[in-house]
């Protein structure tokens, strides 16, 4: 539907000959008083009209007449904002593959719960999303490049294996790679927490040619341009993960990254709050839901969070997740082809009632 506050034209000096129309139902009121038929009989009335106090006697001339008026609006060009349905481009599906994924409070336990609910997600895409996996561990890595090819995707999700460690902000920035290769993102920068601020100054005891390098280095990777958060309706990253990250940048600082390039990242919370405890090695630790983590990156991002306690709901959350990524965009359209239809067809309606009443058109 569109936006009627925002309806501008293209060629508003031609909304004058709307002037016309006022005058065109003068004159039929004044034939109907005078009680014969003028040169204006194409308003699709006769002799029998005349005095007729039955408003539905009058409702052919006036269709002609709105079906009229409204095709000299369209001879201006419209244009107005439309909210229009826009699918993701690209998908990055992020899945925590650490040690605590292997626990068993969402049985029969957190990674396999993950996996069959991912599943269920790409078979469930359409066939002009391209899909893609990214395992976040202690190195969080591509496993999959973006493709159409579903099968590619589906083993990707099956040959995950579980690595110590977590790096939940490190999988957010390959997952942001992987689908926008030409951002000119410095991955590197952002993993190993360089500064990608260089001083341009000489520094002591330092000559003018660290300074040219620092300079060089600063052009070559240049600060990149930010967009709203969420405005990127091409791509989006679903990251399931139990929201604990302890390896790698910090997790709400590359989500202010992804929200700078205008990228949603949609959280699922594997896992319970109160957790379960882990034996490893002699060892036990117990492995708790992080969500005050996974809902502050939904925020960040203007994307959702969402709760999984159990395989059955992480299945509904990946349901939920395919109508959430399907995104409305507001766009100025021209809607003069529209305004000429709806003009065409209430001259035609009114052309055909009074063919109905009458046996004539016009």
């Amino acid at each position: 539907m569109p936006e009627w506050h925002s309806v501008q034209f293209v060629w508003p000096r031609l909304l004058w000959a709307l002037a016309i129309m006022p005058v065109v139902w003068g004159l039929y009121l004044a034939w109907l008083r005078n009680k014969r038929r003028p040169t204006s009989a194409w308003l699709g009335l006769d002799a029998q009209v005349t005095g007729a106090k039955n408003w539905r006697r009058h409702a052919p001339a006036a269709l002609q007449w709105l079906g009229l008026t409204i095709l000299l609006v369209a001879i201006a060009r419209p244009q107005a904002i439309l909210l229009l349905p826009s699918r993701m481009d690209t998908v990055m599906l992020a899945i925590d593959s650490s040690g605590s994924m292997r626990a068993g409070d969402v049985p029969p336990s957190r990674i396999e719960a993950a996996q069959a609910a991912a599943r269920n997600f790409v078979l469930g895409q359409t066939g002009q999303v391209k899909l893609g996996l990214v395992s976040v561990a202690g190195a969080a890595a591509l496993v999959q490049a973006p493709t159409d090819q579903r099968d590619l995707v589906l083993q990707a999700i099956d040959s995950l294996s579980l690595q110590p460690g977590s790096a939940i902000g490190s999988g957010i920035v390959i997952a942001l790679q992987a689908m926008l290769p030409g951002s000119g993102l410095d991955v590197p920068g952002l993993i190993e927490g360089e500064n990608r601020a260089e001083n341009t100054g000489t520094p002591l005891g330092g000559s003018a040619g660290g300074s040219a390098s620092a300079t060089e280095k600063t052009k070559k990777n240049p600060a990149l341009p930010k967009v709203p958060p969420g405005s990127n309706t091409s791509a989006a990253i679903v990251l399931l993960s139990d929201g604990q990250s302890n390896i790698g940048p910090d997790a709400l600082k590359m989500a202010k990254v992804a929200a700078d390039l205008g990228v949603r990242v949609y959280t699922v919370g594997v896992g319970t709050t109160q957790g379960t405890v882990l034996k490893a090695q002699g060892m036990q630790m117990r492995v708790k839901l992080d969500e005050d983590t996974l809902k502050k990156i939904a925020e960040i991002t203007r994307a959702e969070y969402f709760s999984a306690q159990s395989s059955q709901e992480l299945k509904q959350i990946y349901d939920s997740i395919s109508t959430q990524i399907v995104l409305k965009k507001h766009r100025l359209t021209e809607v003069s082809a529209l305004c000429a239809l709806l003009g065409m067809l209430l001259v035609a309606c009114g052309g055909a009632m009074g063919w109905w009443r009458r046996g004539k058109i016009i």
